[in-house]
């Protein structure tokens, strides 16, 4: 049974190029029509509360069919067997540009790299923004990203910290 849970969950992991979404036939194609461990109207349902749920569609899927055919360690292996191909990939990656790090091409990508990912953090914040001040108002963006720049910059909070605090700020005096 392991190792079938294992398989329907590694296979569309492999394919399913482009995240969760792009896996979600697949994973239908295997839990539905191959091992028939749910209907299709079982696989929509579970699909529409996984998408209401924070993270990854694909490991929220795993999880539950996982534990649902195989207990505790069925969830578990879904889950391993659907973060096994990028966790390999990366291991292979990373390996490959650390032995070659002090390669010519490799720093040249690297340095080419950067400013593409610095605009793209760019033009996220700054729709974090935008979006935050339409939503909860200028006073409340300003002071949250204020008291956010101090306690990082000058008094060197851990980020995890600045973001508990947000969340507190947020739930007392912006909760609706």
């Amino acid at each position: 049974m392991y190792f079938h849970i294992f398989m329907a969950f590694f296979i569309p992991s492999i394919l399913g190029y482009g995240g969760g979404p792009a896996s979600i036939p697949l994973i239908e194609k295997e839990v539905v029509d191959r091992y028939e461990w749910l209907t299709v109207h079982q696989f929509s349902e579970m699909l529409a509360v996984g998408n209401t749920l924070p993270g990854p569609i694909a490991t929220k899927m795993a999880g539950y069919i996982g534990f649902q055919q195989g207990g505790v360690f069925g969830s578990v292996v879904a889950l391993f067997a659907t973060i096994a191909p990028s966790l390999i990939l990366m291991v292979v990656f990373l390996g490959l540009i650390y032995k070659y790090k002090d390669s010519p091409n490799v720093k040249k990508m690297t340095q080419l790299i950067r400013p593409a990912i610095a605009v793209l953090l760019g033009i996220m914040t700054f729709d974090f923004f935008f979006n935050s001040y339409g939503n909860i108002g200028m006073y409340s963006t300003f002071f949250l990203v204020a008291a956010s720049f101090l306690l990082l910059e000058r008094w060197k909070v851990h980020p995890a910290f600045v973001i508990v605090g947000a969340l507190f700020y947020g739930a007392l005096f912006l909760g609706a």
